[in-house]
């Protein structure tokens, strides 16, 4: 959630922030509103409170025949104490769903506008020219990486099979990334992917695209579509030491998403499914560090891409299509030949202290004094790579040459079928 300082020093940054969004930008009003009447209740309640407290006190020293009316008296109080403190309560849950309502200010620098009015900040290799390219569905089931018939017939549309190499593959990926992540100074971890209902909406996904997330009634918890989210609440109602510089946690998970309104998008192959594994990067900082520590995931997802050998470009995410903790989004797409477009393979985003203000993680300054944390997350390695791989590396002949970085890992400089 945003700051309420600087809301009430500077609604029209927000109102700002909320146009570029493309939402209501009178939520702000309704925000400082309900904030104004809960002050006003949190005054009414302290002031009662304190009279009641004077009012015992006289009870205590009173002459037996003053006693009976100062108590009739606080009768009379306590109705109203208990009036106060029930309208200090609905006040504060009016301020709580009016926060939780607003999306993290956008960065300055971040376009504003929907989906397509994306800033393309540079393109890094050349697309792959191949004549009558196979997409990578047709060279996966011919190379016996991946089986999308049988993971229907197992789990329903959407679901898959990788297969030998294509199993491989995918390992090779996600080890490459755990490689680069310990190299940086990254904590490596295997989070749960079953989480609390207070640490998915921590973290900002429980809000529009909460259709998204797959929900266990029987136990009230959610399946996470991104390890970001367990990361966020590790150190959830924590003071966290940040005197040695930012924290840094690579999550290697499986990660669910229901896919809700995409019907008819990206059915073929494994560009949009339910399931997937992928390595995230997480990091908390000092706000003043967000901004440069935003710029190393970037550069650490660059190193990923460029050591399996696609072109790319990165682009600057509009602020319309931010998820509603970030303030400023890059994603990397790589080339895929047979659609002639780039595809995302990588986003990093910046969310200031939105997320940690929420689940109150908190650092000390250098007197001392505790304050809330910033965090920021990007994708390492994920399963939709293999797309990328497959389609830009493959040979004339059917086979697929693996970059030397990941044949190492996979045993094999090429992909033949077995």
């Amino acid at each position: 959630m945003i700051d309420l300082k600087l809301l009430r020093d500077d609604p029209d940054l927000v109102r700002t922030s909320q146009r570029k969004r493309g939402e209501d930008p009178s939520l702000v009003d309704t925000l400082l509103s309900a904030d104004e009447t809960r002050r006003t209740a949190i005054v009414e309640a302290d002031s009662l409170r304190s009279e009641q407290k004077a009012l015992g006190k006289r009870v205590g020293k009173a002459a037996p025949d003053e006693k009976q009316v100062l108590l009739d008296e606080g009768k009379q109080l306590a109705e109203r104490v208990k009036a106060a403190v029930a309208a200090q309560s609905e006040a504060e849950a009016a301020v709580a769903a009016a926060h939780r309502a607003i999306g993290n200010v956008v960065a300055p620098e971040a376009p504003a506008g929907g989906e397509d009015d994306y800033v393309v900040l540079e393109h890094v290799g050349t697309p792959t020219e191949i004549e009558n390219p196979r997409d990578h569905l047709e060279i996966g089931e011919r190379l016996g990486l991946l089986d999308m018939e049988r993971g229907a017939k197992v789990s329903g549309s959407r679901f898959y099979f990788l297969t030998g190499d294509g199993a491989l593959l995918q390992l090779a990926l996600l080890q490459l990334a755990t490689r680069l992540a310990v190299a940086n100074g990254f904590t490596m971890m295997i989070p749960p992917v079953l989480v609390r209902p207070d640490v998915m909406e921590g973290t900002g996904f429980l809000g529009a695209h909460a259709d998204e997330i797959y929900h266990l009634d029987d136990d009230d918890l959610y399946l996470v579509g991104t390890s970001e989210v367990p990361m966020a609440g590790y150190h959830m109602n924590e003071i966290i030491d940040l005197a040695d510089g930012p924290k840094r946690y690579a999550g290697w998970s499986s990660c669910f998403r229901r896919e809700a309104g995409s019907y008819g998008k990206d059915t073929r192959g494994i560009i949009r499914v339910h399931q997937f594994d992928k390595v995230e990067g997480f990091v908390y900082c000092r706000p003043e560090d967000a901004e440069a520590e935003h710029q190393r995931l970037l550069g650490w997802q660059k190193e990923m891409l460029a050591a399996i050998d696609v072109p790319y470009r990165v682009i600057d995410t509009a602020a319309g299509d931010l998820g509603s903790s970030a303030a400023r989004k890059f994603d990397c797409e790589a080339w895929v030949p047979t659609q002639g477009t780039y595809r995302e393979l990588t986003s990093t985003s910046n969310c200031t202290t939105f997320q940690a203000r929420r689940l109150s993680v908190r650092y000390r300054d250098d007197s001392g004094k505790p304050q809330v944390a910033a965090t920021l997350n990007g994708t390492l390695a994920t399963t939709r790579w293999i797309v990328a791989i497959l389609e830009n590396h493959q040979q004339p002949d059917g086979s697929v040459r693996l970059p030397q970085a990941l044949a190492e890992l996979v045993g094999t400089e090429v992909l033949t079928p077995r």
